[in-house]
């Protein structure tokens, strides 16, 4: 159990040194702690090639420090300076256009360059030299944002050199090869894996597999990158955490295999930006939440990081006001800082961490609020940091044991999905995301687990919506459970080469559930099928066959199976509209034995224990005495206003 506590991103080098003693005095009395620094620093540290310039940061770092603020130091790669790419120009990433991107903002390089590889090694290790045991850093994050401007796939000649190299060790022969990926078809053999090009510009789609090799490859050179820094700062600085800053709805590499070389996960929680550009929600949902944002997408990254690296997650970056990269950039309603702030210490944050401290008055984020103006007056969100500050102290650690019900995550099956999605709608994420909220619908506090190394005990409800392809270690936890499993839409249906399974669909022992999935169709927005009395199925259904074992709980209105059971199994033949999900999902908590209520729109509600925790993203008030909820409150009460917050104990 850990005492939540409060930090904010810093950027000396944007100030005048005079300013940097009263900043970190003003930060300290508003209650902060953690100041995160550096992570874009590489020209200030080293204007040239072997010209290091640490005393400056130095300087910051024992000023932080003497204002009882404990410094995150941050890696610069995420911005090689201009003489680096002068250098070696050819270290700048390729899109999937065959454009090089070119210097002017961040994220300008490629993963796969041997040379930036090295100069990255460079500029750490003598980073961590010079601050690893330095008094004032308490906790190092590697680079910033990983996959942010879709950054993690590069199409350049040094992706290619290592692509090939990676394909030649995967499957050392390119018969092996060819008959993985099924070349066969449209005569696409190899005989050599020099003649592999990346599966970009291709006249129509490339090859599945060729490009599931590729993700898998990307996400490697991701992992390979991340660990390189770690290992060098645990060298020179051991026992202070490493961390990595997370994005929301970033999928592009495996953050469960990144997450294994940290001691902490991240990410940066933009609620209003995140609702404007990443959201799938209807127009009139996304108009009543534009200044509060959704109330179940900040929950689903909370708990989703919270399991990339044992439990143990930061939130680096919290929104304090409008943001500048949005689509709108709305200003939230007074309250919502603080709401944030609490749900994220709900869901186990040990550190909620602003961004910025003063808005910037130059470059690309000047639009970008602060806890500052550029003026240095505190802006909109300074009283709400300032309050939840002072209001820790009315609540202790908050302990975050496991919950009854775990949904099974995977990166590579959003790969899978966006590489042949079958239909338009049909999106991993989107699919997860709509399990996770009817399961948020009836009261549920939600883990995941990695279907790469799942942990299936002590569960009473496990979902696996949309996998890819089985492992056996999923499949040995699965038997071995007693909790209640959903299987489905599209679980199964492909192998791990990207071929559907001679068996069919959804590829599961006969013992375990015995169907199999005839044909699927994909529909457009407005077009449904209807499960009477139950629902509908959106964007995705399936005509199954069960077997003699298992047994059709209810038909489509075609008559095809929508909903099969087999002992503690049972398998969703559709991708379910809100009203289906939340129909079978009550009864499946039923046979689990889990106590539900219906949550109304705009509450997110978490349960920690006997510790309950309420959030009002409405426009509305809610009472929690009528939705059956009795509780001693230690902050807030039963009655709970727009953007207000309650925290209590069950009696």
């Amino acid at each position: 159990m850990t005492k939540p506590e409060l930090g904010v991103c810093y950027y000396p080098e944007h100030w005048p040194e005079e300013t940097w003693a009263e900043d970190a005095r003003q930060m300290a009395d508003l209650g902060l702690t953690w100041v995160r620094i550096g992570e874009f620093a590489w020209s200030r540290l080293e204007p040239a090639r072997g010209r290091y310039e640490f005393d400056w940061l130095e300087r910051a770092i024992d000023i932080l420090a003497s204002a009882g603020l404990k410094v995150v130091l941050g890696t610069p790669t995420a911005t090689p300076p201009k003489w680096l790419v002068d250098e070696m120009a050819e270290m700048l990433a390729v899109d999937a256009d065959g454009k090089t991107r070119g210097f002017g903002s961040r994220r300008h390089y490629c993963f796969s360059h041997d040379g930036y590889f090295e100069e990255c090694r460079r500029i750490t290790n003598e980073l961590a030299k010079r601050f690893g045991t330095n008094h004032g850093v308490h906790a190092w994050q590697t680079d910033n944002e990983y996959g942010c401007h879709d950054s993690v796939h590069s199409y350049s000649s040094a992706a290619l050199r290592e692509f090939r190299i990676w394909l030649s060790q995967k499957y050392q022969s390119p018969e092996a090869l060819n008959r993985a990926w099924g070349n066969v078809f449209w005569s696409m053999e190899y005989a050599s894996f020099d003649e592999i090009e990346l599966p970009n510009l291709t006249v129509t789609e490339a090859n599945p597999s060729h490009w599931m090799d590729f993700h898998r490859f990307s996400s490697e050179q991701v992992v390979k990158f991340n660990h390189l820094q770690v290992e060098i700062i645990r060298r020179h600085s051991p026992e202070r955490p490493v961390i990595h800053n997370f994005m929301g709805r970033t999928l592009s590499f495996d953050h469960f295999d990144l997450g294994e070389d940290l001691d902490i996960s991240s990410w940066d929680s933009y609620p209003l930006g995140f609702l404007s550009d990443r959201s799938d929600r209807p127009n009139d949902f996304a108009l009543r939440y534009a200044k509060s944002g959704d109330p179940d997408f900040q929950a689903f990254h909370h708990d989703l990081y919270r399991a990339t690296s044992g439990g143990r997650w930061w939130v680096m970056e919290q929104q304090p006001g409008p943001v500048n990269w949005a689509t709108h950039n709305t200003a939230p309603n007074d309250g919502m800082v603080r709401l944030w702030s609490w749900e994220a210490i709900a869901h186990g944050a040990e550190v909620v961490s602003y961004f910025r401290w003063r808005q910037a008055p130059f470059g690309q984020e000047q639009m970008h609020s602060g806890i500052l103006r550029p003026d240095s007056v505190p802006a909109h969100a300074f009283s709400e940091v300032s309050q939840t500050a002072s209001e820790l102290t009315a609540v202790d650690g908050i302990e975050i044991g496991k919950s009854d019900v775990a949904v099974v995550f995977d990166y590579p099956s959003a790969w899978a999905w966006k590489i042949q999605p079958q239909g338009t709608e049909f999106d991993y994420f989107r699919l997860v995301y709509d399990h996770y909220c009817a399961l948020r619908r009836l009261g549920l506090s939600i883990d995941f687990q990695n279907a790469a190394n799942p942990d299936l005990s002590g569960y009473k409800l496990v979902l696996v919506p949309g996998l890819f392809s089985w492992n056996q270690q999923l499949l040995e936890e699965m038997r071995k459970t007693e909790a209640q499993i959903v299987v489905g839409p599209r679980s199964g249906s492909k192998t791990g080469d990207f071929q559907i399974p001679g068996d069919l669909p959804p590829d599961l022992p006969a013992d375990m559930l015995d169907l199999k999935v005839a044909r699927v169709e994909s529909y457009p927005e407005n077009l449904e099928i209807n499960v009477p009395g139950s629902g509908s199925f959106k964007f995705w259904r399936e005509h199954a066959q069960a077997g003699s074992t298992a047994s059709v709980l209810l038909d489509a209105e075609d008559g095809s199976p929508a909903l099969i059971r087999q002992g503690n199994n049972t398998y969703l033949a559709g991708w379910g509209d809100d009203e289906f999900l939340r129909n079978i999902l009550q009864d499946v908590t039923e046979r689990a034995g889990l106590s539900t209520f219906n949550v109304p729109e705009g509450l997110s509600f978490r349960r920690n224990g006997k510790m309950i925790f309420a959030f009002n993203y409405s426009r509305e008030n809610i009472n929690l005495n009528e939705l059956g909820i009795e509780a001693e409150y230690l902050l807030g009460g039963s009655n709970l206003a727009p953007s207000d917050v309650s925290i209590g104990k069950l009696t």
